[in-house]
């Protein structure tokens, strides 16, 4: 036991300190989320006092889940390409570490970024933004941005399985970029044309934003059993599609 967990450390050790050694990566992964919430979650509208509590409350929830889908997306879907073609993974699943391990390193290498930019988000919201919420609801929206970590890095997988390394960083742009905006991560998707407001019910990242806003009383009416049933059943789907892709590659 005490073996597997110090393996897990190590392995999660190398890939925090590769992705830190790359600043194209690291610095937008961490400022970009807090910039973007520090600019339309707290100074765009302080000329509002009546609402502006509720706004940076409910922009601070969209920013988190925003957050967590960067560092999940690349670090499995660019990162695991330019590895898969470099020879690493190969060198890594012929050593005598097992598979589950690099992968479940590379997933608490993306939690450790999320729980980072969750922590200087609730920072900002409390400091700034006059953000009030009660002990547990602070410990549940990290609960919530811990395991809506997962399905993205799955999704991630997918992409860096299926793609080449230069393919892999463009596609997972054309991804993660789309589905941030019709989310409603940006933009309230009521002021979205109706057709566009259809695609948030299949992205994970709208299901885990409601998820997210109900947990602070700003939900949307919809159940939160279904919300979790949704991300359950895409964690699902994205999962069996990774472990074919994997088996595909002639790895065991």
């Amino acid at each position: 036991m005490k073996s597997t967990v110090y393996t897990l450390f190590l392995e999660t050790k190398l890939d925090l300190l590769s992705a830190l050694r790359t600043p194209s990566f690291a610095v937008p992964a961490l400022a970009f989320p807090v910039l973007l919430y520090l600019f339309f979650g707290i100074f765009m509208v302080q000329d509002r006092p009546q609402d502006s509590v509720e706004i940076s409350t409910y922009t601070m929830v969209n920013y988190m889940v925003f957050g967590l889908m960067a560092p999940s997306l690349f670090n499995f879907g660019a990162h695991i390409a330019q590895e898969r073609e470099s020879g690493w993974l190969e060198l890594k699943l012929i050593s005598p570490m097992p598979a589950t391990y690099y992968l479940f390193a590379k997933c608490l290498s993306a939690v450790t970024f999320t729980l980072s930019i969750s922590m200087l988000l609730f920072l900002f919201a409390g400091s700034l933004g006059n953000v009030k919420l009660e002990l547990f609801q602070w410990v549940l929206l990290l609960l919530l941005a811990v395991v809506g970590t997962v399905p993205f890095c799955l999704l991630g997988l997918i992409l860096g399985l299926k793609y080449s390394a230069k393919a892999a960083s463009a596609i997972t742009n054309l991804v993660f970029l789309p589905m941030a905006m019709l989310s409603g991560l940006w933009l309230p998707i009521f002021l979205m044309p109706t057709f566009m407001q259809q695609f948030a019910w299949v992205l994970p990242s709208y299901h885990l934003s409601q998820l997210g806003l109900a947990s602070v009383g700003l939900g949307q009416g919809y159940s939160a059993l279904f919300h979790l049933f949704a991300l359950f059943l895409m964690s699902t789907i994205f999962l069996f599609t990774a472990v074919a892709l994997y088996k595909k590659r002639g790895v065991s």
